[in-house]
């Protein structure tokens, strides 16, 4: 044997660089499902079992290529952890290199590193050319700014990729005269709620995804979530699918309200290719091509493709890198000493409060929440609830089907809950219960009331939002984008504010019970 190909859980792509030279008649491939990738943070059955049919689809598309697939399944071989398996491997098959596509955890990574260490294999990692900015790309930009911000990274990638811009290269402007529609498209529903939500296309359950269905609610019985409304592609087949179905009946009108919430509107217009594109069934090359061909078309409008596009070459890429450029810190970070412990209805949503049962619900019966309800309630809460950053973090990996630590822990640790004090977020994303109301219906029929600061009606997101702004009142003041903040807070006679800190004290004392 040549070279054994590791392909990873999140490394489905038929073009990945692990095939470049690959010869059927001397490589094999190796996949692994192991335990320990369900259990090192306590992952939600449906993001388990949408790793595993999809992997298994995946190996049986490689066989019909004729390419020998070397796979250990959970059910038969039982690998404790991906080292396990890689090692049980390499000892019978005694490749002369490994080669895998550089992994999107550095746990996973480290690992595979080690374990070659240890047994004498040559290993070979190669870049991902999946993404449109590499690592080493990526660093050469950060190292020319002093602050590291994504919308000057994403006019670059639009400069680099010609994605909606106009002219001749050098002199090339973007689209409509505007980096940034974003003015366009932070609108409520109103109070009649959102009207004529279409639904997402149905991707029936074929024997593969069956078995994996039982296999997962039996071997991880205890775990978050259920698998019942499972319905994420776990074929490139069924991602192209879902990709041109949320090009054609989504995004016409993603844009205005891709921020709104409502209790009976888990999907809404989003696109719900996150999954697939993180598990690589889709390129982000295809998806940008796909939405600015509809605009070019004259399908949908310029700010509903300029902010969707925005999300993959702007925002996913960027993320990426700061990943790699900062993983261990974020891993370490915790700007604001928090420590309080993650409340335990994180995991099951039986809180009082209307806006974090019914998110939490929704997250637990698809592994899915749209990028606000992360950000603007699960993640806002965090933050000024107190909760240790890891924690958190943990929590996010956990329970969405489409989380990849590259993702995951930036997005969490950096963006939601300004862990890391503003290393690419130019302010902590916090609002009061005010900011719920107006952007969802979550604050009807709720126990609290989401303008009262204080006494038993007292809403936790208000009060935990004006206690927040008086524990960093200096920090806030002068910083551009929250001294409009701090002067609403100084509003507040000293009495009120003395009482906000003590109303705040007793629900941090008492988070579980909230």
């Amino acid at each position: 044997m040549r070279n054994l190909v590791l392909i990873l859980g999140d490394q489905l792509d038929f073009e990945s660089s692990a095939f470049d030279q690959f010869d059927v008649q001397q490589d094999k491939v190796v996949m692994i499902e192991a335990i320990e990738e369900s259990t090192h943070v306590w992952s939600h059955k449906a993001r388990t079992a949408l790793f595993l049919s999809a992997m298994r689809h995946f190996a049986d598309a490689l066989r019909k290529k004729k390419i020998r697939v070397l796979y250990r399944a959970l059910g038969a071989d039982n690998d404790a952890t991906l080292a396990h398996g890689l090692a049980a491997t390499i000892v019978a098959e005694r490749p002369q290199k490994l080669i895998v596509v550089e992994p999107g955890d550095r746990r996973v990574e480290a690992a595979i590193t080690q374990l070659c260490d240890t047994h004498a294999c040559p290993l070979a990692i190669r870049i991902d050319t999946h993404f449109l900015s590499s690592k080493a790309d990526f660093a050469r930009w950060a190292g020319k700014t002093k602050t590291l911000r994504m919308e000057f990274f994403y006019r670059d990638m639009r400069r680099k990729t010609g994605v909606l811009m106009e002219g001749h290269k050098d002199g090339a402007k973007p689209v409509g005269g505007e980096w940034n529609y974003d003015a366009k498209n932070r609108k409520s529903f109103g109070k009649g709620g959102p009207k004529d939500v279409p639904v997402p296309p149905v991707f029936a359950h074929d024997a593969i995804t069956k078995e994996v269905l039982a296999l997962v609610e039996s071997q991880f019985a205890s775990h978050p979530g259920t698998t019942a409304n499972f319905n994420w592609p776990v074929t490139r087949h069924e991602a192209l699918a879902a990709l041109d179905d949320f090009v054609v009946n989504r995004l016409p009108q993603f844009g205005p309200h891709q921020d709104a919430m409502w209790t009976t509107m888990p999907f809404g217009w989003h696109a719900l290719l996150s999954s697939s594109l993180n598990l690589k069934l889709i390129s982000p090359r295809e998806v940008v091509a796909k939405a600015e061909s509809a605009y070019r078309e004259g399908a949908i409008d310029l700010a509903s493709a300029e902010g969707f596009i925005r999300q993959i070459l702007g925002w996913r890429e960027f993320i990426r890198g700061v990943y790699f450029l900062d993983g261990d810190a974020l891993k370490r970070a915790n700007h604001f000493d928090h420590q309080n412990k993650l409340p335990d209805w994180y995991w099951t949503g039986n809180t009082q409060m209307n806006c974090m049962r019914h998110v939490i619900a929704q997250t637990m019966q698809y592994g899915y929440a749209h990028h606000i309800q992360r950000l603007m309630i699960t993640g806002m809460f965090g933050v000024t609830a107190e909760i240790l950053p890891q924690a958190l973090c943990d929590w996010y990996l956990a329970v969405y089907v489409d989380a990849v630590e590259w993702v995951e822990l930036p997005n969490t640790a950096g963006m939601a809950l300004f862990a890391n004090g503003g290393r690419f977020t130019s302010k902590p994303y916090v609002a009061s219960g005010a900011y719920v109301k107006r952007m969802s219906n979550y604050c009807s029929g709720c126990r609290y009331q989401p303008d009262v600061k204080t006494g038993a009606n007292a809403c936790p997101v208000t009060t935990l939002y004006w206690h927040f702004l008086d524990k960093h009142v200096e920090t806030f003041a002068h910083n551009p984008r929250t001294a409009l903040m701090v002067n609403n807070l100084l509003r507040l006679s000293d009495d009120e504010r003395a009482a906000i800190r003590v109303e705040a004290k007793r629900m941090l004392n008492n988070l579980d019970a909230l």
